[in-house]
């Protein structure tokens, strides 16, 4: 029977748990010994208690957990832990399996260690866009949080109301508010906005996508005609520059009429394109908001500052990265039913097997066997010298 094993998050600001007393109960269910570390789940509000009553041995011994553990869970990578007085990677058996975000070409020295340490590792940001993985897309449900949560910090920074309000005292115009990309965060942003009473816009490069803003009561801002506008995954790609100053010239007149402008266009291993510029920064009124969604790949916005939120010719521009974790109850219900799926698919009767030739794991795999699967990291390593 294999030992699963539930790490509480090292990271500053890292409030979720890779598992829930919901997720325990069924793993408990499918053969599967659980071990949590005390606390791991008091960011989110759960209790060593909770997941007791799940099926769950609480430990406080967390390093002879890492040491010992088949399976382990995490929300962010594996990465150095004060309290364990090492780097969690270095502590991994040979033919251990560890299931978290790893962010590959930015934790290079992290792959190598795991490569060098025969550990497996299934990266949930790797998991391909396809119809039997959407439950385990952890990149999706998350997404979903950070476009309802960005609409609220929007709302809460604007000078205004967002509805449009009839008083005795005269008329409130509702707020207009534009949304740059319209993947999963672009329309549950949509969504959120018009449940408030905004008149929403929406910019995106994939044609595609516009009867979906419409259904959520969006106005399409309609671009050049581009060949495709997404990858085969279902992302937004890269696009020329004659393109992206094509969308900037049609987009920064309402821009310029705007009272919170949301960013969330993102681009998988690349640095977030820039879609506005300071010029339109400047042309926005004073009070107007910015709420960049990619602000830790560099941001849509030339003036955004990851993890901070600044004030520019008057234009409160807030670049925060972890809208998520400001959730953590749903935040970790959510990411802990995508974990679930995809060790459903590894759990052969309480008995951990990847099997290669599945597409989901083979799409995920980022270490294995002392190698790296993963095609575009194993390149970046290689260029190191490694």
């Amino acid at each position: 029977m294999a030992n699963l094993f539930v790490a509480k998050e090292c990271a500053a600001g890292e409030t979720r748990v890779a598992a829930t007393p919901e997720t325990v109960k069924r793993l408990v269910k499918e053969g599967m010994t659980i071990t949590v570390e005390a606390g791991a789940g008091d960011g989110a509000n759960i209790s060593d208690g909770e997941y007791t009553e799940a099926g769950a041995t609480v430990a406080s011994d967390a390093k002879a957990q890492w040491q010992s553990a088949d399976l382990i869970l995490k929300v962010g990578p594996p990465a150095d832990n004060a309290a364990l007085g090492a780097h969690e990677g270095s502590l991994l058996k040979e033919g251990a399996i560890v299931i978290s975000h790893v962010w590959t070409t930015k934790e290079l020295p992290l792959v190598k260690t795991l490569r060098d340490g025969k550990v497996s590792c299934l990266a949930m940001e790797l998991v391909p866009r396809i119809s039997r993985a959407q439950v385990a897309d952890s990149l999706s449900s998350q997404a979903n949080i950070a476009g309802y949560k960005a609409v609220l910090l929007g709302a809460t920074r604007l000078d205004k109301y967002f509805p449009l309000l009839m008083t005795a005292a005269g008329t409130i115009q509702p707020a207009k508010i534009i949304i740059m990309g319209a993947g999963v965060a672009g329309l549950q942003a949509v969504a959120t906005a018009r449940r408030l009473g905004a008149v929403v816009e929406v910019s995106d490069i994939r044609p595609a996508v516009k009867e979906q803003v419409e259904s959520l009561g969006g106005k399409f801002i309609d671009l050049p005609e581009l060949e495709g506008g997404e990858d085969a995954g279902g992302y937004a790609k890269e696009v020329t520059k004659e393109f992206l100053e094509k969308q900037q010239a049609i987009v920064s007149e309402r821009v310029a009429h705007a009272d919170v402008v949301i960013t969330t266009a993102q681009v998988p291993g690349r640095p977030a394109p820039k879609l506005i510029t300071e010029e339109m920064v400047k042309s926005m009124r004073n009070g107007a908001v910015i709420v960049d969604l990619a602000a830790e790949s560099g941001g849509n916005c030339v003036l955004t500052e990851s993890g901070k939120e600044i004030v520019k010719h008057g234009v409160k521009i807030l670049g925060y990265s972890d809208l998520p974790a400001s959730m953590p109850r749903d935040a970790s219900a959510l990411y802990a039913r995508n974990v679930h799926a995809l060790i459903k698919l590894i759990n052969k009767e309480g008995e951990l097997s990847l099997d290669l030739e599945d597409e989901v794991i083979a799409g995920a795999l980022l270490t294995h066997a002392g190698e790296v699967r993963h095609a575009p990291t194993h390149e970046a390593l290689a260029g190191t010298g490694d």
